[in-house]
């Protein structure tokens, strides 16, 4: 099975959605997809959808899922990162009117340069699913992530 998850933002997520309604009606995955589509307006058919999931729903999914597609939220980066799950990221985009800013892309290319795999278009996301691989997050001590926030919001 495969999990899709778009967080809890109040911004659709509708492009994900689209990547995911052609990879799946093209005959590119050929196992179950749930989806966890928050506030997108609309979500593939031919897939078991929820709006929200509560906390054990959701890790009783990520806990049979193969591999796991999430948005680049730092929230779900972390919850990834701590699971033994192939998962790729795709970051929302303030152009397409998915996030206020663009902290998620920003974000993607920090994880990228990480090898974290992201998806910047449905051919990335095709190429992860044929050969899903785990990959893991450097350990970051506090102090990286103190100057981190402090040179984002000084």
């Amino acid at each position: 099975m495969i999990l899709v998850t778009v967080g809890t933002e109040q911004f659709p997520f509708n492009r994900l959605m689209g990547w995911i309604e052609v990879i799946n009606d093209l005959g590119f995955v050929e196992e179950e997809i749930v989806i966890q589509y928050g506030s997108c307006t609309h979500y593939p058919s031919g897939v078991k959808a929820y709006s929200l999931l509560s906390q054990e729903q959701f890790q009783k999914l990520i806990e049979q899922a193969r591999l796991i597609v999430g948005h680049c939220g730092e929230g779900t980066v972390l919850l990834l990162a701590a699971t033994s799950k192939p998962y790729i990221l795709v970051p929302r985009s303030q152009y397409f009117g998915e996030h206020v800013d663009d902290h998620q892309i920003e974000l993607a290319v920090a994880l990228a340069e990480k090898k974290i795999p992201v998806a910047w278009s449905p051919g990335d996301l095709v190429r992860f699913l044929a050969a899903p691989h785990r990959t893991f997050l450097p350990p970051v001590t506090g102090t990286v992530i103190c100057q981190h926030l402090k040179n984002r919001f000084d």
